[in-house]
């Protein structure tokens, strides 16, 4: 006898999981099928979640080899053990995947093993077998991209998987791709003690976020000791056995340049993950960049067969992906729901951090928009001096007519966390003036983004 679901989830990561999670906390009969051993997707087995704990150990290696005797504390001598930090990441890890197993066992969700294949609307094989469902959930994710020319060989030519596996700490790195990625894992390694290049296509790093934040987070990085080739193209990687050799070309045309390296880190971006699940055949349409094609309720041009996360239009980010997810459940179980997606915050866990949300400078300069613009610098925060952080500013960005919250940049101590502030006064359509006059604690970071929105008006108190 078939198996038969209200809804079928294909993936069970961020979006996934979370999408087969609320759906049978609203009653749905639901079952979600994924082919590694483990639940969590690329997120918490080999990007966000593995990656996370790297940064975290490697920072407070580099803060007890270079700071603690800024604010006077001596150590003995420092030691790294590598295999201590990967298993401690692995741990981290596995307490993750597990607590996914645990949830999916208290809302009586199937977990289902292997990979899927899309027959038509209702049907999805699994190995040998079919299963019927009103509702498909296409939530595969992303997977690496590469250049041309360039094979990922996950020993010296790796991806970012591979460069959170690394046994040994590489003498020489050369990271392909100035994104979030490339200098977060380039971060880990060059605090660990690689020597580190970056080499980026464009003119600057971090495409996409503001102007005046990409300017400083070059100038801090550079500090930090990493090398940078900027409006650069990498047109060749060899192995041998003595690592790999690079040849780098200018973006706008030159002669070339050679770079020898130990590692090389592929991190040119992700791709829709949708290999094997027989979307064509099926009759599911993809864009000219191979995302499945939704309209406003994630629904695919195939009655029935939605889709959510990396997979679809839109920034590649667990967070959305979760939403996505959330959203998507609530509909298919009658209710309503909503994602603004220029209120989707994007993080960079280098350190500083770096966040965002919503329209940056050259964003509302382009649409014409009139905008006031409010800076504060962290050297001016009293919190941030006694951490002894005080590289940063946040700046905050609102419409000149109605004083509306458009957009907020930070570069600094844990902005990643400061950005939520803005994102729900966003939320509720805000303004500088609402985060100005909301009372701050005091000493803290979160009060530069109260100076930051006071400055919006020229009046700042610190500055």
């Amino acid at each position: 006898m078939t198996q038969t679901y209200d809804v079928l989830v294909i993936g069970a990561g961020p979006g996934g999981y979370v999408c087969a999670i609320r759906c049978a906390q609203l009653g749905l009969k639901t079952a979600c099928v994924e082919k590694r051993e483990t639940l969590g997707g690329t997120c918490l087995n080999v990007g966000c979640i593995p990656s996370k704990a790297l940064l975290s150990s490697s920072e407070k290696y580099e803060d007890a080899g270079k700071h603690f005797a800024d604010i006077g504390i001596k150590i003995g001598k420092l030691g790294l053990d590598l295999p201590a930090m990967m298993k401690f990441k692995d741990g981290v890890v596995e307490a993750n995947t597990k607590g996914i197993e645990f949830l999916f066992k208290k809302n009586k969700i199937d977990r289902l093993t292997g990979a899927a294949e899309i027959l038509g609307a209702g049907k999805v094989k699994i190995g040998g077998t079919v299963y019927e469902a009103k509702h498909i959930v296409i939530a595969t994710g992303s997977d690496v991209s590469t250049l041309p020319g360039i094979e990922i060989d996950e020993k010296k030519i790796v991806s970012s998987t591979g460069a959170l596996t690394l046994a040994d700490v590489p003498k020489t790195m050369a990271v392909i791709g100035g994104g979030v990625i490339g200098l977060e894992m380039g971060t880990v390694w060059r605090r660990l003690g690689a020597q580190v290049t970056v080499i980026e296509y464009l003119d600057n790093i971090l495409p996409g976020m503001d102007g005046e934040v990409r300017k400083e987070a070059l100038k801090i990085l550079k500090k930090q000791g990493i090398d940078f080739k900027l409006s650069s193209k990498v047109t060749s990687a060899k192995s041998g056995p003595k690592g790999v050799e690079l040849s780098i070309e200018p973006a706008a045309g030159g002669a070339a340049e050679k770079l020898s390296v130990d590692i090389v880190l592929m991190a040119v971006g992700r791709k829709p993950y949708t290999d094997g699940l027989g979307l064509e055949k099926a009759g599911v349409a993809l864009d000219n960049r191979g995302r499945v094609q939704v309209d406003g309720h994630f629904e695919t041009n195939i009655q029935g067969i939605y889709a959510i996360g990396d997979v679809i239009q839109g920034p590649m980010l667990a967070h959305k992906a979760e939403d996505e997810g959330m959203i998507l459940a609530e509909m298919l179980a009658g209710q309503s729901g909503h994602i603004d997606y220029n209120l989707i915050p994007g993080v960079v866990y280098t350190w500083p951090e770096i966040s965002s949300v919503g329209k940056t400078e050259e964003q509302l300069k382009e649409a014409g928009i009139a905008y006031n613009a409010g800076k504060f610098p962290f050297m001016a925060n009293g919190r941030a001096r006694a951490m002894g952080m005080n590289e940063g500013f946040v700046k905050i960005l609102a419409c000149a007519k109605t004083d509306r919250v458009l957009g907020a940049h930070m570069i600094g101590p844990n902005v990643g966390e400061l950005i939520q502030e803005v994102v729900s006064v966003m939320e509720f359509e805000g303004t500088a003036e609402d985060i100005a006059r909301t009372c701050h604690a005091h000493p803290t970071l979160t009060e530069a983004v109260k100076e930051a929105a006071l400055a919006v008006h020229k009046r700042p108190v610190h500055i």
